[in-house]
């Protein structure tokens, strides 16, 4: 069966991560880091994708990127992830694949999702007990959105711009956001959106794609058609 096309709307952000082949480590030092982050940012403007946050794991990725159109996210993982596997086999002497088959994504629209998703992506660290905080975490976003470093890399969302009326107001407001207690029930729903390739965004953004025909959430788990039917026909033909 063919897989289903990505739900892509351009100019609507999307949440992207990218772990690596058996969830083995796809950054071993922190130059990998750095190229991997000089390449994404050759790679945005070429892609016409404008990237509002990330976060660079161990063994995975995190992007919240806005693309033009809808095959500037394609093209952009694919050339960052070719350029990357490239480096990276020369520089530790391997050969294949390193990223685990293809991203995955889902859209992210509303003030109450966007946010949130910033929030997401530059907590990683702290909820894998890496550092304590999401300042303390060098290969992040967070301390370009929170004001406390200038990341060219970034351009901001307009939820982020309307979070005040001036830079400094929005920075402090942003860093406020991290104050907050995850959400337990948000954490589930991004992460299984994202694996899943549905979106979290507004209602009116909700009823324009489920008028295409695309499904806006996983459906209700339960036996597959003629499963029960199936097994009764193996079963009977094993005698029991």
């Amino acid at each position: 069966m063919p897989r289903q096309a990505r739900l892509v709307f351009p100019g609507v952000a999307l949440h992207v991560t990218q772990r690596g082949h058996n969830r083995k480590a796809c950054f071993g030092h922190d130059t990998d880091h750095l190229v991997y982050l000089t390449v994404l940012h050759q790679l945005l403007a070429k892609s016409g994708c404008a990237l509002h946050a990330y976060c660079l794991m161990t063994n995975h990725v995190h992007l919240l990127l806005t693309p033009s159109d809808a095959h500037s996210c394609a093209e952009l993982m694919r050339d960052l992830g070719q350029r990357y596997v490239q480096y990276f086999n020369r520089r530790y002497g391997r050969s294949g694949t390193l990223w685990e088959g293809r991203f995955h994504s889902c859209m992210v629209e509303s003030p109450e999702y966007v946010l949130a998703c910033h929030r997401y992506i530059e907590l990683n660290p702290v909820r894998a007990g890496m550092v304590p905080s999401a300042a303390a975490y060098r290969w992040s976003s967070h301390n370009g959105n929170s004001g406390r470093l200038d990341n060219k890399l970034l351009t901001r969302h307009a939820e982020y711009l309307a979070l005040s009326h001036d830079e400094a107001s929005r920075q402090s407001a942003y860093r406020q956001l991290f104050d907050q207690v995850d959400d337990a029930a948000f954490l589930a729903a991004i992460r299984d959106a994202t694996n899943g390739g549905f979106p979290l965004v507004g209602e009116t953004l909700k009823a324009r794609i489920k008028a295409s025909g695309r499904r806006t959430e996983p459906r209700k788990p339960g036996p597959a058609p003629g499963s029960a039917q199936q097994e009764d026909a193996l079963s009977g033909g094993l005698g029991f």
